[in-house]
């Protein structure tokens, strides 16, 4: 019950205090209207490497739409969250009105910079890096946010468990 207290006093909080929201958040984790598809098609790159479904997460939208907010006080920089302990994809677009399967694609599309023979970036890791995250396969929930500047929008989705760690793949190849 206390638990259930807090979480509905975080809301609350977090709902009032960041009256700049532009997507309105559901409280049972569903995924909200303006982020209609994001999941399904997360779910649609992830299923063709054999991976699990990722659900959606209030939790995480939640912070990176602060982030999206804060990036578009920035101008739309595009940058990554410091010390951010989720995973973190971020997309730009100007003059665009970028669908979330739009998004979601441009991050997939880094797989021509992968090898998947050696199960690694084929050059430098950032080349594939929203990638990565995206098929990360430990990685249970997702939750994401857009914020405008002018006619530029900033997306940013952040994940968890995070991936992207050193040293590990992000998923079995299974050829």
């Amino acid at each position: 019950m206390k638990k259930a207290i807090y979480h509905f006093i975080f809301f609350t909080y977090i709902l009032i205090i960041n009256s700049s929201l532009i997507i309105p958040f559901n409280f049972d984790d569903k995924e909200p209207e303006k982020m209609k598809g994001m999941i399904e098609r997360h779910n649609f790159w992830r299923s063709q490497y054999g991976l699990q479904n990722l659900i959606w997460s209030n939790e995480l939208a939640i912070v990176a739409q602060d982030w999206a907010n804060e990036l578009a006080k920035r101008g739309c920089k595009m940058e990554h969250r410091p010390n951010n302990k989720f995973g973190e994809n971020i997309y730009w677009s100007s003059g665009l009105q970028p669908t979330p399967k739009m998004v979601t694609d441009a991050w997939a599309d880094e797989r021509q910079f992968y090898d998947f023979d050696k199960m690694e970036c084929k050059l430098d890791w950032w080349k594939c890096g929203h990638f990565t995250q995206l098929m990360w396969s430990t990685t249970k929930k997702v939750g994401c946010g857009m914020a405008k500047c002018g006619n530029q929008e900033i997306w940013v989705c952040n994940y968890n468990p995070p991936g992207n760690w050193v040293g590990q793949k992000p998923f079995e190849n299974k050829k």
